[in-house]
């Protein structure tokens, strides 16, 4: 899948995504990458690695924080399944601070992850259908996507503020 094109990569993962909320570890496995849990990340969301061991038969693996909530864990998979879709010859193995961790990434390649990963998870088509039936409130949406209410927010262009 590597050196694709942003549009075939779109069309590659528009098959996943019939209904909300859009499942990412179909996507995973379609692209042979496993997703492992893991408690002992700390503040790390997650990072895609280079695994012969763990990794699915890509010989990749996600490994996402497991004490993050189930909306945060979703994204982080969307994220990492875009950094192997898009910038695959950043991963490295994880083994000497190589793993593909968004701190020492270019904010480009992070905004490209990050867009993809909401095209992922929010993809504007199942959106609309939601929208044209009435149901415009970020906090359902974010629900029915399952999603953050900041995410749905960011989606839409809307500052995110929280409702008590």
């Amino acid at each position: 899948m590597n050196d694709m094109t942003y549009n075939e990569v779109k069309s590659f993962i528009d098959s996943f995504q019939n209904e909300a909320p859009v499942l990412t570890v179909p996507i995973a496995r379609e692209l042979g990458i496993n997703v492992l849990k893991s408690k002992s990340l700390g503040n790390i969301s997650g990072m895609i690695v280079k695994n012969e061991t763990r990794g699915g038969s890509s010989g990749y693996a996600i490994v996402v924080n497991d004490n993050h909530p189930e909306t945060r864990r979703r994204f982080t998979i969307a994220h990492e399944i875009a950094h192997f879709l898009l910038h695959k010859d950043l991963i490295g193995d994880g083994i000497s601070e190589d793993a593909l961790l968004r701190s020492g990434l270019s904010s480009e390649v992070e905004t490209e992850a990050n867009k993809l990963a909401a095209d992922i998870l929010m993809p504007w088509d199942l959106l609309r259908e939601y929208t044209n039936q009435g149901i415009t409130s970020i906090r359902e949406l974010a629900r029915i996507f399952n999603v953050s209410e900041n995410a749905m927010s960011i989606r839409f262009g809307i500052p995110y503020e929280y409702e008590y």
